[in-house]
């Protein structure tokens, strides 16, 4: 599709998501060829920096736990001595970026509007690991802490996942795999999901909205898809494509969260009308002249801290 037939966005976005797009950080490299993953994910790590700094302080802890795959890393956030659930994170970074400290301050936030505990799981990254590993190290990582509660000073009676993006698809898929395999891991009280893709492969955002922008043109979409699948055939895994999955029954409340400017935007809408239409519990919110990956942005965007203390007000609601 021409580019030229996309919307002007960068004419329609708010004030303060231009802003951020306007910070330049000096001591940044230039993003590197789509081809090169370990620097791709230096650099990411690198530009995250700047917008973690100045996250809530509070007690963190971390674990390396044994799955069929290795080891997994593990860090709680625990913003109380005891808290009344435990929130399992799963950041964003298209299944190929990402680690615990790129999305330290969400984390951080996170569990001080929940006051919960707050456990960010460090799955492995695609191409290295391909589907569905990382959604299996995840389910592995629950059990372990479920069996093994007290000797962490978790509550587990009441749990929940969390995501933005890629890791919202991985974080829905949890709660989905969880439910079918009839694994106990605790009652699953709600599933936060910023801006996340959920198997669409065409849509009216997807050929309105995405760019060099925010990196999620077509072929963008496309290589992280490849990176992350095994094969074709798991395009249509009731895992990855989760609009395959059965919708109309048990889903745990689902927080759904849109940025106005995102070309997957329609992956959120229909996920909310589709749960909504079963009777399942969800609340969808927009975030008006937003782009992905705007929740990264606290320090400076009202909008993201809002779409953080929204979900967490979602969260508590549902204990």
């Amino acid at each position: 599709m021409k580019a030229e037939n996309k919307l002007p966005v960068l004419k329609r976005i708010s004030d303060e998501m231009q802003a951020v797009l306007n910070v330049h950080q000096d001591d940044l490299p230039p993003w590197p060829p789509a081809d090169d993953f370990n620097a791709m994910r230096q650099h990411y790590i690198l530009e995250r920096r700047f917008w973690n700094a100045g996250a809530p302080h509070m007690e963190t802890r971390e674990y390396a736990i044994p799955t069929s795959w290795g080891e997994v890393t593990t860090r709680l956030y625990c913003p109380t001595p005891e808290t009344p659930a435990t929130l399992f994170y799963l950041h964003g970074g298209g299944f190929i970026l990402g680690n615990l400290d790129t999305h330290d301050r969400i984390m951080r936030l996170l569990a001080s509007y929940t006051q919960c505990t707050v456990v960010g799981i460090d799955y492995s990254l695609s191409p290295e690991a391909r589907f569905p590993q990382a959604i299996e190290e995840t389910i592995a990582v629950c059990q372990f802490f479920h069996q093994q509660a007290e000797d962490y000073q978790l509550n587990m009676t009441n749990i929940g996942f969390a995501g933005d993006s890629a890791g919202a698809m991985l974080a829905l898929a949890c709660a989905l795999w969880l439910r079918d395999k009839q694994i106990d891991c605790g009652k699953v009280a709600g599933v936060l999901l910023w801006y996340g893709l959920y198997g669409l492969q065409d849509s009216v955002s997807r050929r309105l909205l995405g760019g060099d922008w925010d990196g999620l043109s077509r072929e963008d979409l496309q290589m992280y898809e490849e990176a992350y699948l095994r094969d074709a055939d798991d395009r249509e895994s009731p895992y990855y494509c989760l609009f395959n999955n059965d919708l109309t029954r048990d889903v745990p409340p689902c927080f759904i969260a849109g940025a106005e400017f995102d070309p997957l935007i329609d992956d959120s809408r229909l996920l909310y009308q589709m749960l909504a239409a079963h009777q399942q519990p969800c609340e969808y919110k927009l975030y008006p002249g937003t782009l992905h990956a705007f929740l990264h942005y606290s320090r400076m965007m009202k909008s993201a801290d809002d779409a953080l203390q929204d979900g967490a007000r979602f969260f508590r609601s549902r204990l």
